[in-house]
C-alpha cells in the first residue's frame, strides 16, 4: 500500500486538473485569436484573395498600331493568319511532359519533333535559339502559317491534341512596299519576359503575359504606343471549372499608328544602290593587298537638311524582319547571329564607327579659322610632311603649291591640316601642355557634335569617338598593363606601337595630332552623326536631333501628336565661315575631287555639295565614304572594305540623287519622275474612321548599271 496520506494525493489531482484547464483554456485563447486575426482583423484581404482563386481570367491581345511611312503607306501592320500554339501548362501535366503530343503535332504541321519541341522550350542562358522567351503560363506559338486543312486536323481531332489550340490571330507583318526592307529601322519584336512584367508593373504602361514588344528600331522606340492596351475578361467559376458569373472587363484598346519620315521609295533606292555600290566594289582590285576589296558592311542616310528628319536609312548586310515573326527558327537565328553572319542586326548607320578620313576635314577647317588661321591665307600642300624621322604622305603623295582653306577642302590636301594641327599642338605644349591648352582641333569637334549622340530616336545608338588629351589618359589607364605585358622595343608593328603606348601612351603625340587633323588614328564617327553635321552645314549652322517618327497618330484619328524637329546646337562657325566651306565643298562636286561623279548635274538649278572621303584602318583596306547635300538633302554613304569615296560611294549617292529630283542621265529636270523633289511637308491624310489614306507606292525601283539612270519600270 502507498504511504502517501489521502490529502496529499487529492491535492496532486487537483494540480494536474488545473494545469489540464489552464492548457485547455490556453489553446482556446490562442485559436480564438487567431481566427478574429484571420476572419476580423484581415477578413477582407482573404476574402478577396478567395474569390481571386475562383476568377479566371482571358486575354485579348490589342491590336499593335501600324508603321506607316511619310505617305501613309504601311511599313509594319498586322494580318490575320492561322496560329498554332501549344500550352506548355498542360504539356507539364502529361505523363511524358507532352512529348506524344507534340510528335503527332510535327507530322500534320509538317515539321519534324525536334523543330516543335525547340520551340516550347523554355529560354536560359544556356538553351540556344529557337525557344521560348515568354510567359510559361501563356500559349508558345509553334507556327502562324498553318494551313485551313492543318487548322481543322487539330480541331476535328481535339482527343489527340490536347493542350494544342489552332486559332485565326492578327499577326504582325513587315510589308516591305515598292521592295524596300527598312529591318534596322523598324525592328523586331518578341514575347514579354516575366523580368520587364515585374519592371513594369508601376509605369503607365503595364505589361501582360500575353504581350509581344519591340527588340529594336521604331519597334522598340514607340513600343508603348504601339501596344495599346490588351483587353481583359474576368469570370467567375466554381471549383469544378464552370462559369457562374462574369466579373468587371476590361475593352481592349487598340494601339496608335506611327507616322514615319521615312519614304518607302527613296528607302527602296538607297537599299539597292548600296547593295549594287557594294557589288560593284568587289569587283575592284586593291593594289594594296593585292586582292578584291571585300566590300563587307556599308550604311547610307537620307536626311531632310533643315530639319533632320530621315527620309531614308539603309544598313548592309540586313534581313528580313518577318523571320521573327511567331518565332524565329534556329536556322535564322543563326544565320543573323553567327560569327559568319557579320551581324546583320546591327543598324550601321547610327552603330557603325569607323574613322571618317577627309569628310571629317570640315571640322579642322573651322578650328583653324576659330584658331585665327584665316580661310582664304596661304597655306603649302607638299607631297609630305615629316615630323622627326616620321614622314606623312599627302594623297596619292601629290603636291598642290600654295592654296587657300577652301582649295584643300576642293583637292582634299592632307599637308595642309597636318602643317595647321602640328602647328596648333605645338602651340598647346606639345607632349608635355599648357595647363589650360586651347586645343582647338579637339575642342570644335565636339562642338560638331562628335564624341556624343545625335539624339536620333532610334535605339543603342553609339557615340563615336574624338581621341582628345582626356581620352588619352583614361584609354592609357585602361590598357597600360596589356601594353607593358605585350610590348616589345624590337618587335613587329603591333609589338612596337604596345611598347611605345606603354611608356607614353598618355601622352598626345604630335602625330596623333596631325592624323587627327584628317579624321584618321583613333577618331571615330557614325555615318548619322556626319549627315547631321552635312545638314548643318546646308542650312545655316543648326545641329538638329535626327528623327524617324514624325507624328502618333490614335487608332480613331482624333488625336494627332506631331514630333517636332528639335536641335542639339549650332555649328562653331559664323556665317561667313560657314558660307566659304559652303562655296569650297560646292567646288569639290564641280571641280575638285568628287566633280567625275558629278558631270552633267544641274548646279545652277540645284546646287550640289560634296566631299570625298577614303579612310585607312590598320588590318583592313580602305573605308570610302561620300558625304554630300543640296539645299533639300543631306546623304551620307560609307562601305567598309570598299576603296576610295568618290570611286566606290559616289555613283550610288548620284543615282539617289536622280531619283530624288528626277534627273537623267543628260541632266535634264523631269519633276514628273521626280520620287520626293521637295521634302514631304504635310502629314498623309487622316480619314473619319481613323484610317490613313495611303498614296500608291508605284512599281518596284530598278538597278539598271552603276552610274546610269534608275527608273520605277
Amino acid at each position: 500500500m502507498s504511504n502517501i496520506p489521502e490529502t496529499g494525493r487529492t491535492t496532486r489531482v487537483t494540480v494536474r486538473l488545473v494545469a489540464i484547464q489552464i492548457l485547455v483554456f490556453s489553446l482556446l485563447l490562442t485559436l480564438g485569436g487567431r481566427l478574429w486575426y484571420l476572419q476580423i482583423r484581415n477578413g477582407d484581404e482573404y476574402s478577396d484573395e478567395a474569390a481571386s482563386n475562383h476568377v479566371q481570367q482571358v486575354i485579348q491581345p490589342a491590336t499593335r498600331g501600324s508603321i506607316l511611312d511619310a505617305r501613309g503607306v504601311p511599313l509594319a501592320d498586322n494580318e490575320t493568319r492561322l496560329v498554332v500554339s501549344a500550352s506548355r501548362t498542360d504539356l507539364m501535366k502529361m505523363k511524358d511532359d507532352g512529348k506524344a503530343v507534340l510528335t503527332r503535332l510535327a507530322d500534320v504541321l509538317d515539321m519534324t519533333p525536334k523543330e516543335v519541341m525547340d520551340k516550347v522550350r523554355l529560354c536560359d542562358s544556356e538553351t540556344p535559339q529557337p525557344c521560348w522567351n515568354g510567359s510559361p503560363y501563356q500559349p508558345i506559338p509553334i507556327t502562324d502559317e498553318a494551313t485551313t486543312q492543318q487548322a481543322l486536323q487539330i480541331r476535328e481531332r481535339a482527343e489527340d491534341f490536347p493542350g494544342i489550340s489552332a486559332e485565326p490571330t492578327p499577326v504582325r507583318r513587315y510589308a516591305a512596299p515598292a521592295e524596300s526592307n527598312a529591318a534596322q529601322v523598324l525592328g523586331y519584336l518578341s514575347p514579354v519576359t516575366d523580368d520587364e512584367i515585374k519592371e513594369a508593373e508601376d509605369s503607365e504602361s503595364p505589361l501582360l503575359r500575353s504581350d509581344q514588344i519591340g527588340r529594336s528600331g521604331l519597334e522598340r522606340a514607340y513600343d508603348a504606343q504601339l501596344r495599346g492596351k490588351a483587353g481583359v475578361t474576368r469570370y467567375e467559376v466554381d471549383n469544378l471549372g464552370r462559369v457562374i458569373g462574369q466579373r468587371e472587363s476590361d475593352k481592349a484598346q487598340p494601339g496608335a499608328n506611327l507616322v514615319t519620315s521615312i519614304d518607302s521609295r527613296v528607302q527602296a533606292v538607297a537599299e539597292k544602290e548600296l547593295h549594287l555600290a557594294m557589288k560593284e566594289a568587289r569587283k575592284v582590285h586593291d593594289k594594296n593587298t593585292g586582292t578584291n576589296y571585300k566590300a563587307d558592311a556599308g550604311a547610307v542616310v537620307v536626311m531632310e537638311a533643315k530639319t533632320g528628319r530621315v527620309v531614308a536609312m539603309a544598313s548592309n548586310p540586313t534581313y528580313d524582319p518577318n523571320a521573327w515573326v511567331g518565332g524565329i527558327s534556329a536556322k535564322d537565328y543563326k544565320k543573323l547571329t553567327g560569327k559568319d553572319s557579320n551581324f546583320p542586326l546591327l543598324n550601321r548607320a547610327i552603330q557603325g564607327q569607323a574613322a571618317p578620313g577627309s569628310i571629317f576635314k570640315v571640322i579642322p577647317t573651322a578650328a583653324a579659322v576659330n584658331a585665327g588661321y584665316p580661310f582664304n591665307g596661304s597655306y603649302p600642300c607638299p607631297s609630305s610632311y615629316s615630323i622627326g624621322g616620321q614622314v606623312f604622305k599627302n594623297f596619292e603623295s601629290k603636291g598642290h603649291g600654295s592654296i587657300t582653306l577652301g582649295q584643300a577642302l576642293e583637292v582634299s590636301c592632307d599637308t595642309v591640316y597636318y602643317g595647321l594641327a602640328h602647328k596648333q599642338w605645338q602651340k598647346d605644349g606639345g607632349v608635355d601642355p599648357k595647363k589650360n591648352p586651347a586645343d582647338w582641333f579637339y575642342k570644335t569637334a565636339h562642338q560638331f557634335g562628335l564624341g556624343k549622340e545625335t539624339g536620333i530616336d532610334l535605339p543603342n545608338e553609339v557615340t563615336g569617338r574624338v581621341p582628345d588629351r582626356q581620352w588619352k589618359k583614361n584609354y592609357w589607364k585602361a590598357n597600360q598593363k596589356a601594353w607593358c605585358k605585350n610590348g616589345k622595343k624590337d618587335g613587329d608593328y603591333a609589338e612596337r606601337i604596345a611598347y611605345e603606348n606603354c611608356l607614353e601612351g598618355m601622352k598626345m603625340r604630335a602625330g596623333d595630332a596631325v592624323n587627327y587633323s584628317i579624321g584618321q588614328g583613333d577618331t571615330l564617327v557614325t555615318p548619322i552623326q556626319m549627315a547631321t553635321i552635312y545638314g548643318a552645314i546646308s542650312n545655316g549652322g543648326t545641329l538638329y536631333n535626327p528623327t524617324v517618327g514624325k507624328a502618333i497618330v490614335s487608332s480613331d484619328g482624333k488625336k494627332v501628336d506631331e514630333i517636332k524637329p528639335k536641335s542639339h546646337g549650332k555649328l562653331p562657325m559664323d556665317a561667313k565661315t560657314r558660307k566659304l566651306i559652303d562655296d569650297a565643298l560646292a567646288g569639290v562636286a564641280t571641280r575638285g575631287t568628287a566633280a567625275w561623279r558629278f558631270g552633267g548635274w544641274p548646279q545652277d538649278k540645284i546646287p550640289m555639295h560634296a566631299k570625298t572621303g577614303t579612310a585607312e584602318v590598320y588590318g583592313k583596306q580602305t573605308t570610302s565614304w561620300f558625304a554630300t547635300y543640296t539645299k533639300d538633302y543631306a546623304i551620307v554613304m560609307t562601305i567598309s572594305q570598299g576603296g576610295t569615296g568618290s570611286g566606290a560611294s559616289g555613283p550610288a549617292v548620284r543615282n539617289i540623287y536622280n531619283a530624288l529630283y528626277g534627273i537623267d542621265k543628260d541632266g535634264k529636270i523631269d519633276k514628273k519622275k521626280a520620287l520626293l523633289y521637295q521634302p514631304q511637308a504635310k502629314l498623309p491624310k487622316i480619314e473619319a474612321d481613323g484610317t490613313i489614306d495611303a498614296q500608291p507606292v508605284g512599281k518596284p525601283y530598278v538597278a539598271v548599271g552603276l552610274g546610269g539612270r534608275r527608273e520605277d519600270q
